[in-house]
């Protein structure tokens, strides 16, 4: 940019001064017409400079001046040359801007294509595996995908849930305090105006209230802080599931959680399985999950147990099908009797207790 507008003025300067001996040569009489081609250069200089007038326009109008600058002619012709060279060089730079910006077009373009086709390609393979989804939710701050599973031994449903807005995902407390008789999961989603709902945090029961277990956080606010053995499940600002070990509550404000309920164990880290406790091994009960698919889209599971139709699954049977649908995150809720999938207002899940159970929290997903 400096060589197109700064060294233009500067050789013309230059060999205007070279001109300035041959016109003098002249006498009196190229006196006149060197006075209006020092104008017309000034002039065509200034155009130049504001881009009104192409460069090798500017270049050609000094042509004319051939006849009456006598000895000057060499130079006008440098001019002429230096001009020309200018000008082919000023649209080389605008075709050089012009490829870049193609270019980086290109290449937000293509990025955005992967991403779909990223989405695409795990909607297609969960396809093949699950079959079609039994429901399907477009909302403003989410799309949500419901699927049936139906695997040897377990029978359960799933919701595959594409963010908007990552405040469509909300931790429901029973009575919205601390301290509650309970709330069943179908009642928590209707009063919140929640089209999918899943029961989340474990909980103890004292004086005939529930607690929730562990480190609670509610629109960014922590209302429970103990218990920082166990696992934590959190949902971001951007909507990013992120927990773990978490001990101290700076690292809730540093992972900028929104939403957070407490069980155990962490099922997966990175696409890698984590180590199950041992009093957890090898034993199908129902169970509750939250995690991430590789895209970023989340998922919410419910396994059915404890029936003839359904004896429940592994912690380790778990973490080998999420790996299988590219999940790389995952965790696993309060489950048992409180383990409880709802859409549209209907429990599609058979509860182990015959009935929904009441629970201390619940994830509750808006449209």
């Amino acid at each position: 940019m400096f060589t197109r507008w700064i060294l233009p003025p500067l050789l013309i300067l230059a060999l205007l001064a070279g001109m300035w001996t041959g016109f003098a040569n002249n006498g009196d009489k190229l006196q006149p017409s060197y006075q209006s081609a020092q104008l017309d250069l000034q002039t065509q200089s200034g155009q130049a400079e504001q881009l009104n007038t192409p460069l090798s326009g500017v270049a050609e109008s000094y042509t004319s001046m051939d006849s009456s600058a006598g000895k000057s002619k060499q130079q006008l012709a440098d001019i002429k040359s230096v001009l020309v060279a200018l000008g082919a060089n000023a649209k080389q730079e605008s075709a050089l801007d012009a490829a870049q910006k193609s270019a980086v077009d290109e290449i937000v373009t293509s990025s955005s294509k992967q991403t779909k086709e990223t989405g695409d390609v795990l909607d297609t393979v969960l396809s093949k595996i699950l079959g079609k989804p039994i429901g399907q939710t477009f909302g403003n701050r989410a799309t949500i995908k419901v699927f049936s599973l139906k695997e040897a031994g377990y029978r359960g449903y799933m919701a595959k849930v594409k963010l908007s807005d990552p405040s469509a995902v909300k931790l429901v407390l029973a009575g919205d305090k601390i301290g509650a008789k309970g709330e069943v999961t179908s009642a928590a989603a209707a009063r919140t105006g929640g089209v999918l709902a899943i029961n989340a945090g474990g909980f103890a029961t004292q004086n005939g209230l529930l607690y929730p277990m562990g480190i609670t956080v509610v629109d960014g606010e922590i209302k429970t802080f103990y218990q920082t053995d166990l696992s934590f499940i959190g949902i971001n600002k951007n909507g990013h599931l992120v927990g773990g070990d978490v001990t101290t509550r700076e690292q809730i404000k540093e992972m900028g959680v929104q939403q957070g309920a407490t069980f155990i164990p962490t099922l997966l880290k990175g696409g890698k399985k984590q180590t199950i406790p041992t009093k957890w091994k090898n034993k199908k009960e129902p169970r509750t999950l939250i995690g991430h698919f590789s895209n970023g889209d989340m998922l919410f599971i419910v396994i059915d147990g404890r029936s003839s139709s359904s004896s429940g699954i592994t912690l380790e049977e778990a973490q080998t099908k999420l790996l299988e649908w590219n999940v790389v995150d995952a965790y696993n809720l309060d489950g048992g009797g409180s383990s409880t999938f709802v859409y549209n207002g209907k429990v599609l899940n058979t509860p182990s207790d015959g009935k929904q159970r009441k629970v201390v929290s619940n994830f509750v997903v808006l449209p």
